[in-house]
């Protein structure tokens, strides 16, 4: 279930950034793309009743440590470019006085 629902977002997501002209609702399905990858990541090392892997005691069964790891250096990557592409969307926004993409394109000189 929870799958579905991980692929569900990333189809809003992907709705996003295929269908809309805006540059914010751009990055904003970019950004919902990522989190549902970030989420369904996660979801692949769950167990249910697992402990967290910094508990003592192999013989329990313990989450897997390495999803978690990867999801953090996702968002840490996933910051890094959201910073740049709101400032690449704010310079747009200077240079053409608009965020709407086929406008854009229609002022090109």
């Amino acid at each position: 279930m929870m799958y579905a629902l991980c692929i569900i977002l990333f189809l809003i997501g992907l709705y996003g950034v295929a269908c809309k002209k805006n540059i914010v609702k751009i990055i904003l399905g970019i950004v919902i793309m990522e989190y549902a990858v970030n989420l369904f990541i996660v979801l692949l090392g769950w167990k249910k009743g697992a402990l967290a892997p910094i508990v003592e005691g192999t013989a329990r069964q313990i989450a897997d440590p390495v999803p978690q790891a990867m999801v953090l250096t996702s968002i840490a990557v996933g910051l890094g470019l959201v910073s740049l592409m709101v400032a690449l969307a704010i310079r747009l926004y200077e240079r053409h006085g608009t965020f709407d993409s086929t406008k854009m394109k229609n002022l090109r000189g």
